[in-house]
């Protein structure tokens, strides 16, 4: 089969696979953001609230995490979805297992920040608030943008573990089709899929870093 005509029959995979990496990104990270704050919170219980739930997304199979998000509901609490879709799942799942990787990863960016910033701040007559997005918020992100580049990347090939829950992603279809057809064609388009759209992630990542680098 030619080159083309898997290209067409790939064509509803390579939107399901885009669909889910945006959409992961969307949840996940300004989730990451919150549980970062309750991960540095004061606050005790809800400290090691925060740090069971990274620790327990970071330390299971995203797979399973996936598995437990759809099937969880009915077969632990005997809860029927109606409605509840492979998509819902899928995206719920990837966004609660890479909002634990953002978490750490911002955590880590925003205790970077020298502690004398926070104090310069509150004698400007800064609130909690106004210090955090007009003097950490910057500096935090060019600072975590490299780790954060690697996750994004790392999502990107992720996206291909969705089959657990039967979604039919472009890996999904593409050994479908090359069960189908007898022929690597499929998987050899999808690698080459993947491929450039990791190319474009890092170069857009690039990009940004860039932009906000303070040296020319």
């Amino acid at each position: 089969m030619s080159f083309s005509t898997v290209m067409q029959q790939l064509m509803s995979g390579m939107i399901s696979t885009i669909s889910i990496f945006l959409l992961t990104l969307l949840f996940s990270m300004p989730l990451g953001l919150a549980v970062a704050f309750g991960r540095m919170a004061k606050f005790k219980p809800l400290q090691w609230l925060m740090k069971l739930y990274i620790s327990v997304m970071r330390g299971t199979p995203l797979m399973l995490q996936l598995l437990v998000v759809y099937f969880g509901p009915y077969y632990v609490f005997g809860i029927s979805l109606s409605g509840y879709s492979v998509f819902a799942a899928t995206i719920i799942g990837f966004s609660v297992n890479y909002a634990a990787y953002f978490a750490e990863i911002y955590r880590s960016g925003i205790e970077s920040i020298p502690a004398g910033q926070y104090e310069a701040a509150k004698v400007l007559g800064y609130s909690k608030v106004q210090t955090f997005f007009k003097i950490i918020f910057p500096q935090m992100v060019k600072r975590v943008l490299p780790p954060v580049t690697n996750e994004v990347i790392t999502l990107v090939k992720d996206t291909s573990l969705s089959f657990v829950l039967a979604y039919a992603e472009m890996f999904t279809i593409a050994k479908q089709i090359s069960a189908r057809e007898t022929s690597v064609m499929p998987l050899f388009v999808a690698g080459i899929f993947y491929y450039i759209f990791n190319l474009v992630v890092a170069m857009i990542m690039g990009q940004l870093e860039k932009r906000l680098s303070y040296y020319k």
